[in-house]
């Protein structure tokens, strides 16, 4: 601040001024009025030795934080006009920080920087990567409401839609190598921990009636196959779909991801793609952990070489008979808190409201049965035939593995539970009497009926619909059931504790398809839709990375309340002088202000301090 008044008049009113730098753009305000010369004279000799040593004053709190304004406000003044077709808002989101200050151990500017070394890009890749990122967290939508929306952030980037697209072109050429640098420079975020890496897939869905066509290469005559198929969905919708498979650590962040036409199996996604992880871990050692659909005979062969191994989950109803007398002879099991030997029967029979019975009701029981080559596990292998279809064909080989049996009290009331609720909805069904035809999908209520056709000699059959009884007993068997299949000789609680995690993969998935919006995926060219899940996968990993470090610190925040907090987290400016806070404090806002150094739980803001702040996490 420093001393104004007009030295031409002979009673000049003197004045505290203050210089405000807000981006660009410079202002100065007269921030405190000292009054005139004449009225100062009442109460000093000297005034402009006077007003003087207040400033310094005023500048000495001003340095420390504490500051005083007398601002004037005129409820008579307009809005600025401008020309725009719509008015846009006037604050500003610096929640955004902390997910910089997450991404800047990621070296992305190196990175682009390295990609452009040679080319005339005349946009910022680093720019757009950030934004696009920030706005798939925080404000998910198309890349032209991105662009919309630029505004909402503080810093108020400039770069055209146009440039978006170049870039998502650009982010696409260099797939392999984006994904390998993210896992690279994670481990200077959060130490990464590949020693179980868990695999899953899933689908995403696009607003589009028809699928891709198949292209023939001119050159090579490679047939390229387009990447929106149809396939199956697990909502029944009728769109074209695309696979998503993805490999996540131990600590439940992601590690590589892969894309594949919707129509493709997964079971041939895995081996490819874990071979690229072993490139990228420098072939280490480690547990490949996934469900039934992906540890066919091939993927569990693949991980028993190599120092690897294998837990996968194992369906107990594709077990062979000998196999499924071992696990209803109610024979060898353990608890897996004490391993005490146990019986299913005691379980089952527990009365669970006793106190002294609690801990047998919260428990659950585990039995090991080696499972070698001249047993069947109900495995199957895909084979491409010379016409180049594929057929799934029984596994034949020999594999050394056990299977690992659970069975759960708690478990096996919620399967029954649903299963109530189905055979009443099949009830309904029934007093309807001519249902629709009976499917046989695994949740549908329908396979509890079955179609029953009488007919007496010479006379049109009559069709009937009743209750498949042998079908829900049969079922009722399974209920509380739970296997693992590993070639691990770890203890089996061990095994159990690292399978039981795999619901981290779900949680990954859940989180790009409902908080990010990562679906429907509007995009129709192959290399922005790849374009397009690459920066899906750049938000998951610094959101999983953000997460991860406040675990470390003690305090667990759930994705809805971060990523609220963080979107929530506005500053309006205050006439040039300040940037003030519009929203309020929170258990998640603490975590993150322990977490980082960037302060950003205050009050007000001095414009000077977020440029600082924002600069220094862009270093």
């Amino acid at each position: 601040m420093k001393l104004y008044f007009d030295k031409r008049l002979k009673d000049p009113t003197y004045y505290a001024q203050q210089g405000f730098r807000n981006g660009k753009k410079t202002t100065t305000r007269n921030v405190k009025k000292f009054g005139k010369h004449s009225e100062l004279l009442k109460i000093t000799d000297d005034p402009e030795a006077y007003v003087r040593e207040e400033i310094r004053k005023m500048n000495e709190e001003y340095r420390v934080g504490r500051v005083s304004y007398t601002l004037t406000a005129d409820f008579n003044e307009r809005v600025p006009r401008s020309d725009d077709k719509a008015s846009s808002l006037t604050w500003s989101n610096i929640g955004y920080f902390f997910l910089q200050d997450i991404m800047k151990g990621l070296d992305l500017k190196d990175f682009f920087k390295q990609k452009t070394s040679d080319r005339k890009v005349t946009f910022d890749c680093f720019t757009i990567s950030r934004f696009l990122t920030y706005a798939r967290i925080l404000d998910p939508g198309s890349k032209l409401d991105t662009w919309n929306h630029l505004g909402s952030y503080y810093e108020k980037p400039d770069f055209g839609y146009q440039h978006i697209l170049r870039f998502m072109d650009l982010l696409d050429e260099n797939y392999d190598g984006y994904l390998s640098w993210l896992y690279q420079h994670s481990n200077s975020v959060v130490e990464r921990d590949p020693s179980v890496l868990y695999y899953d897939c899933t689908n995403f869905y696009f607003e589009s009636e028809q699928p891709d066509e198949d292209v023939v290469d001119e050159v090579t005559g490679e047939v390229l196959r387009g990447l929106r198929q149809y396939g199956v969905s697990k909502e029944h919708r009728p769109n074209p779909i695309v696979e998503m498979g993805l490999f996540m650590d131990k600590k439940g962040i992601p590690i590589t991801m892969c894309l594949h036409p919707g129509n493709t199996s997964e079971q041939v996604t895995a081996i490819p793609l874990e071979k690229e992880v072993l490139k990228m871990t420098g072939g280490a050692k480690f547990i490949y952990c996934a469900d039934a659909d992906l540890g066919s005979y091939h993927i569990r062969q693949f991980n028993s070489m190599g120092g690897r191994a294998f837990i996968v989950t194992q369906s107990i109803k594709k077990l062979s008979k000998t196999l499924k007398e071992a696990v209803f002879n109610d024979y060898h099991y353990r608890l897996r808190y004490n391993d005490n030997p146990v019986t299913v029967g005691a379980i089952k029979c527990v009365e669970r409201y006793k106190e002294e019975n609690r801990e047998l009701y919260n428990d659950s029981a585990y039995k090991i049965i080696n499972a070698d080559s001249a047993l069947d596990l109900g495995l199957y292998e895909e084979k491409v035939l010379k016409d180049g279809s594929v057929k799934k064909v029984k596994a034949a080989g020999q594999l050394k593995q056990k299977v690992i049996v659970t069975f759960s009290r708690k478990m096996m009331e919620y399967q029954r539970a649903v299963r109530k609720r189905q055979v009443e909805r099949a009830e309904k069904l029934l007093e309807k009497k001519d249902p629709e035809e009976i499917k046989k999908g695994p949740n549908d209520v329908r396979r509890f009926m079955k179609r029953v056709a009488e007919t007496k000699s010479g006379e049109k059959a009559a069709v009937t619909y009743e209750l498949d009884k042998a079908k829900i007993e049969e079922e009722e068997k399974y209920d509380g059931y739970y296997a693992v299949a590993t070639n691990l000789d770890d203890p089996a609680r061990d095994i159990l504790a690292v399978s039981h995690k795999r619901y981290q993969i779900e949680d990954c998935f859940r989180i790009m398809k409902t908080n990010f919006s990562g679906r429907p995926v509007n995009h129709r060219l192959p290399d922005r839709i790849r374009a397009h899940f690459l920066i899906c996968y750049t938000a998951l990993l610094v959101y999983r990375l953000l997460e991860a470090k406040l675990d470390e610190q003690g305090t667990h925040v759930t994705t809805q309340d971060l990523i609220t907090t963080l979107k929530n987290m506005n500053v309006t400016n205050v006439h040039d002088v300040e940037y003030m806070a519009l929203y309020n404090g929170s258990k998640t806002l603490d975590a993150l202000t322990k977490l980082t150094d960037l302060d950003l739980d205050r009050m007000h803001y001095k414009p000077k301090e977020l440029n600082q702040k924002i600069k220094k996490i862009l270093k």
